[in-house]
């Protein structure tokens, strides 16, 4: 969930054979913790936490190939606090992965050492992954769509996180994901913010600038399969904000937002009017984090993007956002581990 922090108290695995599984997803923004609870082999997942902060790990990336001092010190001093968190809870396993700021890093070298020490306090030989384009997609479309109709399929899921957006054709097929098409691409919030939105509020050329490099990177996902998509689902904290906003909720409701369905049109419309704002303007908006108020214009015009190329190529005319994500798949993934 894109809130700070959600705690449930802490207890002891409730269903015989339970056991508790921790996942962190390290992404270009944000740094995320799900501790959930489930038994090998079975499907389901009962959420004990979940938490999420701004760290901004990508920041300056994209113009120096470097993840610098601060932005480890931010992760290390999050992944510090998760890491006890994860011990209090009872965790018996983790996974931690890390997506596009570090595999395009000089330094990522660094990175995981930083995060082999600091895991290792509690969970000796866990280090953080950095996962391909195509791992990420799969994690993320197992993730979201774990909540949905599987006779509602095929689903084309994306998360539009900082650096990057994963863009996945799937279907459930007898509790299984089966993948019919994915991209990983090189567009996301903060990239586009750093890129070419350089003023407060952005003026109109450096909205156009952005939206035509974003159409160029959206032009390479020619081959996948979108028409045999018939539901859109967005993952991530772009997506549930922008939920949020097209809903007008005055704060921000994880349970008025998992499974919401916004029209495209209202999208865009929300989409437009919050990029040409500024980020003090951004800020007293209810349902706004605080640290993504800076970023989101890219983030909203990715999205904008986005609904073109799902109403072009999919013939869709709505979006669904979900709560669960590649966080979720992740916690997946480690269950699927132990029952291995």
């Amino acid at each position: 969930m894109s809130a700070d922090q959600q705690n449930s108290p802490h207890a002891e695995p409730g269903r015989p054979g339970a056991v508790r599984v921790g996942a962190v997803d390290c992404g270009t923004n944000s740094i995320r913790l799900l501790v959930a609870e489930g038994v090998p082999g079975e499907p389901g997942l009962t959420d004990v936490t979940r938490e999420m902060r701004i760290i901004r790990l990508g920041e300056g990336v994209d113009a120096t190939g470097r993840l610098s001092d601060g932005a480890i010190a931010r992760c290390r001093t999050a992944l510090a606090d998760y890491t006890a968190t994860m011990n209090e809870h009872g965790v018996q396993a983790v996974r931690m992965v890390a997506t596009s700021a570090t595999r395009d890093a000089a330094n990522k070298t660094e990175f995981f050492d930083m995060t082999a020490e600091v895991l290792g306090e509690h969970f000796p030989g866990a280090v953080a992954e950095v996962i391909s384009g195509q791992t990420e997609a799969e994690l993320t479309f197992a993730g979201g769509v774990v909540d949905l109709d599987p006779e509602r399929g095929p689903y084309v899921v994306t998360d539009l996180g900082g650096g990057s957006t994963e863009i996945v054709v799937g279907d459930l097929v007898d509790g299984e994901v089966k993948l019919l098409g994915a991209r990983s691409t090189d567009v996301g919030c903060v990239r586009v913010t750093e890129r070419y939105l350089h003023t407060d509020p952005p003026p109109g050329i450096e909205i156009r600038e952005a939206q035509s490099g974003i159409a160029g990177v959206f032009s390479g996902v020619a081959g996948l399969p979108l028409g045999l998509a018939s539901r859109w689902v967005g993952v991530a904290g772009t997506f549930t904000t922008l939920s949020a906003l097209a809903q007008e909720l005055e704060t921000y409701d994880p349970e008025r937002l998992h499974n919401s369905v916004v029209t495209l049109e209202r999208m865009r419309d929300v989409c437009s009017r919050l990029v040409g704002t500024s980020v003090c303007e951004r800020r007293a908006l209810g349902p706004m984090h605080p640290g993504r108020a800076d970023v989101i214009g890219g983030g909203a015009l990715v999205a904008s993007a986005l609904c073109d190329l799902m109403a072009e190529r999919a013939g869709l005319s709505e979006l669904t956002v979900s709560e669960k994500d590649i966080l979720d798949g992740i916690a997946m993934s480690v269950l699927g581990r132990l029952a291995g």
